[in-house]
């Protein structure tokens, strides 16, 4: 299937953010899922943790289509990355024709029901990243056994960020996510919840979590 995205600009930008979510899962999926003209491409950062996968990070860039096209697929980023790679400019995009299990992708957060009920300052958001990342780095010299690196990665990132004036203290794993995937833009993000999910709005992602 070809999709055409509304220019070559929007095509690049896809590009960019798959090579960003590829930084933290070389083998992983994407979720394309178009809805009417846009293009909701989804991402999962954190896959949580119990049976109600308490925590689980998703990430969410929604671009815009030159014409509405019916799809929802979960496909490798590897073969994405692929076709960027060998078709570098233009606005379509091969979809690759194999698809994957992702277990973050039959987890669906509500369509409707959203609220506003607080905001974050992205300066906050790139500090407790920074920091969290550089601690797991220290804490995990080369060598490090992948059951301890997993759960020295959950422990940071469950961490609660400072509270707001309006708001509680959400896992630090959406600043983490904000900042991967490049969404960390601007001076001030919305947070929205829905039921069990909180979003976290920035001018050029989502970052969701339940």
């Amino acid at each position: 299937m070809i999709l055409r995205l509304a220019d070559a600009d929007t095509r690049a930008d896809l590009a960019t953010y798959v090579a960003r979510a590829r930084q933290l899962d070389s083998d992983g999926a994407m979720r394309l899922q178009s809805v009417g003209g846009a293009l909701a491409a989804w991402v999962g950062v954190l896959p949580g943790h119990g049976l109600t996968r308490e925590g689980m990070t998703l990430g969410l860039r929604v671009l815009p289509l030159a014409e509405p096209a019916g799809l929802d697929v979960v496909v490798p980023m590897a073969g994405l990355a692929d076709r960027f790679a060998r078709e570098p400019h233009g606005a379509e995009l091969s979809v690759p024709p194999t698809e994957v299990r992702a277990a973050w992708a039959s987890v669906s957060p509500p369509q409707g029901g959203w609220q506003q009920v607080g905001e974050i300052s992205v300066a906050t958001m790139n500090e407790v990243a920074t920091s969290g990342i550089a601690e797991i780095t220290a804490s995990a010299p080369e060598g490090s056994g992948a059951h301890a690196v997993d759960a020295l990665r959950s422990f940071v990132w469950s961490r609660p960020m400072p509270p707001t004036e309006s708001l509680e203290g959400l896992p630090s794993g959406v600043a983490f996510a904000c900042y991967a995937l490049g969404f960390a833009v601007g001076e001030t993000a919305l947070v929205f919840a829905s039921g069990t999910w909180h979003r976290v709005t920035t001018p050029v992602g989502h970052v969701l979590i339940r």
